[in-house]
């Protein structure tokens, strides 16, 4: 990959990386991340018609899988332009204000997606822990406010972030080791002590993702003493098994994340390509297997699809009939 030497450019630019050593794959290679970013796109698409268009659906429940569909759509729409435009175009260069949007999205949806996890934890805790105040704990109201809160502490934790990146001078490669741009990376370029933004990124994390993970973790103590205390079996398993996709969301978004950290902190004798394919697997994963996790092992939402899918189907028929 050749970078230019000019030094305004070096000011203004950074430069993505795709799989190096095998750009002239780069076509083949966008075959597989296409099909997953389509399938994330229609998937998620396809949970929140189900949801906004079915009354039996708007319930506390699915309008939190509603705010997580939305999110993980955001998530993949955030990295589709960079990452398609390498294998397509080869375009690596973007500039420092793309970059730092770039930055604040990718991150601030990804703690949004954290919060939401926990939000469905407490909607599980209450629905099995305290079935009968139920829907006058989870009232409409109270659901915009948990999203709100959501979006504007993930936010505002994120906001600063490009401005403590943009009192930096850049004066080492402004090559970044990913397809987009992640706070991580950028401040490793900088040729200045990078101690403040170290301290408080670890300050976002542990008051984000590790009070959210810990919290979902007590959820689900107690929503296990529930379930054991439950004398029917089968009620016990019909109590548990209304909690394992979101489980499965959890670890869906959780080890991607864990393994990534690992990955950054550990691993720098590991080859390049696996810290590349570690960051698309946090980045894409999630989304692309929530709707079908949810499709699969939701009752409610697996019948409307079918029966959406169904009337169409039928209705092309009646068409060419």
């Amino acid at each position: 990959m050749i970078i230019p030497n000019n030094s305004s450019l070096q000011k203004a630019t950074f430069f993505l990386t795709g799989f190096q050593g095998v750009e002239h794959l780069n076509g083949w290679i966008s075959i597989p991340f296409c099909t997953i970013y389509l399938t994330v796109i229609l998937g998620n698409l396809t949970i929140l018609h189900v949801i906004r268009t079915d009354a039996t659906l708007h319930e506390p429940m699915y309008y939190f899988l509603a705010m997580l569909a939305l999110t993980d759509l955001g998530l993949c729409l955030s990295t589709l332009p960079t990452v398609l435009g390498i294998f397509w175009f080869d375009a690596r260069e973007i500039g420092i204000p793309a970059c730092f949007t770039q930055l604040f999205f990718i991150h601030t949806l990804s703690l949004v997606e954290s919060s939401v996890l926990l939000s469905m934890s407490f909607d599980r805790y209450v629905a099995i822990c305290n079935p009968l105040r139920y829907s006058t704990v989870l009232t409409p109201e109270r659901i915009v406010k948990m999203g709100l809160i959501s979006v504007l502490r993930s936010a505002l934790l994120i906001l600063p972030l490009p401005f403590l990146l943009k009192r930096f001078q850049y004066c080492r490669s402004h090559v970044l080791a990913h397809a987009y741009c992640l706070h991580l990376e950028i401040m490793k370029l900088a040729c200045s002590s990078i101690i403040v933004n170290h301290i408080y990124g670890l300050f976002v994390v542990a008051c984000t993702v590790g009070v959210d993970s810990l919290l979902i973790f007590l959820s689900y103590a107690l929503i296990l003493h529930t379930v054991l205390s439950i004398v029917s079996h089968q009620e016990r398993l019909r109590a548990l098994n209304t909690c394992v996709s979101h489980i499965c969301a959890v670890l869906l978004f959780y080890t991607p994340m864990i393994g990534l950290s690992l990955v950054h902190r550990f691993g720098e004798h590991l080859p390049h390509i696996v810290h590349l394919l570690m960051s698309y697997v946090y980045l894409l994963i999630p989304p692309l297997m929530n709707p079908i996790v949810y499709s699969i092992k939701t009752k409610q939402i697996r019948q409307r699809i079918i029966k959406k899918f169904g009337f169409v189907k039928s209705l092309r028929c009646f068409q060419h009939n």
